[in-house]
C-alpha cells in the first residue's frame, strides 16, 4: 500500500513530541525551582532595594512651587544648587560677547527643575550632544552634552539672557519644557536634568551681581543679580 505505515510513523512522532514536552515542562519546574530557592532568602532584600529606589525618585523629582521676588529688576536663580563661579566670560551664541557668568552646581539630593530667570522670549534653543564629565568640573560646560537656552527679557529690549543646562556624569538626560518664541514667565519652570549637573545663567556685563561664591539658591527664588 503507497501510504501504509505513516500512521505508525505519525503516533511515534507524536509520542516524541509529547516527551519533548514533559521533559521541557520538568526542567522549567526545576528552573523555577532552582531560581525560586535562590531568591527566596533575598526577598527581603530585594523588597527593600525597591522601596528605597521608589522613594529616592520621589525624592528626585521633587517639584516645590518657587516664590518669585516683588522686584520686577530681579534675575533669579535658573536652578537649585551651590554657586561656585562667579566670573566673566564670552559666550558669542546668544550674549554675543564678553558676559557675566554665574554657575550653578546641583548634586543629586538638590532639586533638578529649572526656572527661567527674567520674564521673556525664548528667542534661542540648542541642544548639543557631547561628553559626560563630572558637573564638580567647571570646565564640564565646555564639553558635555548641553542646552543653551535664550531669551530676551521683556523689561530689557535689546537685552540677552542665556541659560546653560548642562548634562553631568549621571545626568544623561535634560528635557527643555519650552520651545522657541514662547513668552516665558519669570520662575516659570523650563526644563529638568536628570541625576546631577550644572546650570549656567549668563547675563549683561552692567547687571549688579548680588549673589556670593558657596550660596545655596532656590530656582525661580533666589535673587542672583539686579538690572541697574
Amino acid at each position: 500500500m503507497k501510504h501504509s505505515g505513516k500512521a505508525w510513523q505519525m503516533a511515534i512522532r507524536t509520542i516524541l513530541y509529547a516527551l519533548l514536552g514533559a521533559l521541557a515542562l520538568v526542567a522549567f519546574g526545576w528552573v523555577s525551582f532552582l531560581i525560586g530557592a535562590i531568591l527566596k532568602p533575598l526577598t527581603g532584600f530585594l523588597i527593600g532595594t525597591w522601596l528605597f529606589f521608589t522613594a529616592f525618585t520621589l525624592y528626585f523629582f521633587r517639584d516645590p512651587e518657587p516664590i518669585a521676588p516683588s522686584d520686577l529688576k530681579a534675575i533669579v536663580a535658573p536652578a537649585h544648587g551651590t554657586i561656585d563661579v562667579i566670573d566673566e566670560i564670552t559666550e558669542p551664541t546668544v550674549m554675543g560677547g564678553p558676559c557675566r557668568r554665574i554657575s550653578i552646581f546641583l548634586s543629586v539630593f538638590d532639586v533638578h527643575i529649572q526656572n527661567a530667570p527674567v520674564y521673556g522670549k525664548v528667542s534661542y534653543l540648542k541642544h548639543t550632544p557631547g561628553l559626560f564629565l563630572n558637573a564638580m568640573r567647571t570646565d564640564s560646560a565646555e564639553h558635555n552634552e548641553n542646552v543653551l537656552v535664550g531669551f530676551d527679557p521683556v523689561l530689557r529690549p535689546g537685552e540677552k539672557v542665556g541659560v546653560r543646562l548642562i548634562a553631568g556624569l549621571i545626568a544623561r538626560r535634560i528635557e527643555p519644557w519650552i520651545a522657541p518664541d514662547d513668552m516665558v514667565p519669570r520662575s516659570e519652570r523650563m526644563g529638568l536634568i536628570r541625576f546631577g549637573s550644572r546650570v549656567e545663567l549668563y547675563l549683561p556685563l552692567q547687571v549688579k551681581i548680588t549673589a556670593q561664591l558657596g550660596n545655596k539658591v532656590i530656582g525661580g527664588q533666589s535673587i542672583l543679580a539686579t538690572y541697574e
